[in-house]
């Protein structure tokens, strides 16, 4: 059986975009911080089944003219290997092209071997030139 899916130029639920999260391997984020979060998107991206069951997600966040990174770039297990994160990072940059101005300053943060992906749509690695650094609120 064929499975169709759908790209919606939205953002998840709460409830969704935290459990596809942690069905991905990313680190858990709370229902509080997605209800501010999510809703601040500058643009989001999220792929159906035809249940309209979430497969997978991804977003812009950031002022939308200087600073945009890209972030939750997430495809649940079952679903990995079939082209559904290249499909959302190519959303997600169709929507750069078009919407952001020259120069605008896109990054984001690569695990294990997403890198590989995002090198595919023009990201390169900064160091040694710049670090990426992080920190947690408390």
């Amino acid at each position: 059986m064929t499975t169709h899916f759908s790209v919606s130029h939205s953002a998840p639920s709460i409830q969704e975009y935290c459990q596809l999260r942690i069905d991905a391997g990313l680190s858990p984020k709370s229902a509080e911080s997605a209800a501010i979060g999510l809703p601040n998107s500058l643009f989001a991206v999220t792929v159906r089944d035809n249940q309209n069951h979430l497969l997978a997600m991804g977003r812009l966040v950031g002022d939308g003219g200087c600073f945009v990174q890209v972030c939750d770039i997430a495809v649940h297990p079952d679903h990995q290997g079939k082209g559904l994160g290249r499909r959302i990072m190519q959303e997600l940059m169709d929507y750069v092209d078009q919407n952001l101005p020259a120069g605008a300053f896109v990054n984001l943060f690569a695990d294990g071997t997403a890198k590989e992906l995002y090198k595919k749509f023009g990201f390169q690695e900064t160091a040694p030139k710049s670090v990426g650094m992080a920190k947690y609120a408390k």
